[in-house]
This record gives structure tokens, sequence and C-alpha cells, in this order.
């Protein structure tokens, strides 16, 4: 899981702090490979922080469009991806942020030459969407978003197809 990795570099970096201090006088050469080492543990935390960050909650959720949120981050994610969205902007935040969730998930299961998928429809009473990609992790987020989406009065239904490919469906009622 993502927390556990930026956990997992911060000791890290930790642990190869005290190492290259002990280094320095005695072995300059093995200070430098750790500072490098170092240098790469950091930014991996970086980039590991800011995903994290993006999945609490994103800064851009307030001000952008769904299709724009689910855009940015395929980009961010760097994974080949199609985003269709047909729906306007009149549903609760919490609605927007289980798709958003839902493809973030979708996002960083995908592996390799893997295109991700997501569709969105808003009808008279609710959102529908639909989220393909890969399923090369297992999937606790799977099952936050289906907690999130039971939630919140909607429905997931999740099928498996081949060679690894899941579809997600769900489907949230615009009013309570």
């Amino acid at each position: 899981d993502l927390h556990d990795r930026v956990h997992q570099h911060l000791v890290a970096l930790a642990v190869n702090l005290q190492l290259a201090g002990r280094a320095v006088d005695s072995d300059p050469a093995a200070a430098k490979t750790l500072l490098q080492e170092m240098s790469r543990d950091v930014q991996q935390a970086l980039d590991e922080t800011a995903l994290l960050a993006q999945r609490i909650h994103p800064a851009t959720l307030e001000g952008a469009s769904l299709a724009a949120l689910l855009r940015s981050a395929a980009v961010n994610a760097g994974v080949a991806a199609s985003v269709d969205v047909d729906a306007g902007t009149n549903h609760a935040p919490e609605i927007g942020m289980t798709v958003y969730l839902c493809w973030l998930g979708a996002l960083a299961r995908a592996s390799g030459e893997t295109r991700v998928t997501i569709t969105v429809r808003e009808g008279d009473s609710a959102l529908a969407f639909e989220v393909i990609g890969n399923a090369a992790r297992a999937d606790a987020d799977l099952d936050r978003v289906r907690d999130r989406v039971e939630a919140l009065g909607g429905r997931l239904t999740i099928a498996s197809g081949p060679e690894g490919e899941v579809r997600v469906s769900g489907s949230l009622p615009l009013s309570r």
C-alpha cells in the first residue's frame, strides 16, 4: 500500500543517514554512494507522498470539473487512459470524490501497456460510472470504494474479464 511504501522510504532514509554520517571520515566513497541512494529515496518518497495527498483530498476537487480532475489524475499517474465524462457539476462533492477514488485505484493497478478507461454518465436520478482496467494488484481499494458507494446509497459491481481485466461499474443517486 502507498502509505507503507512512503514509510519504508523514510525509514531507509533514516538508516542511510546514520550510515553516511559514520562513513564520511572513514570511507568517503561509501558515504557518497549512500548520499546518492538517499537522493533517489527522497524523490520516491516525495512522489508517493504527493500521490497519497491526492488520494486523501485532491486540491483540484473543489474548483475543477469531474472530467478535468479525472484527466489530471491519469496524466499524473503516467498511465495510458481514456476519460469520457458526460456529467454536470450539480452533484454533491462526495459523489465526485467517490468516482475519483475508484479511478485512482484503477490507475494504481494499471501495469505495462494496459489502457485504463472511465466512462461517467449522468441520468435523471443517478450518476453512473464504469472503470475498466487491469487487476495487477490485490484490491483493498475496491472494498473501500464499495463501502463508500453503498454508504451513499449506490451500488457497485465488479466483474473480471480476459487477461486480468477488471470492470467496475457503479451508480450513485444524485438526491437522497
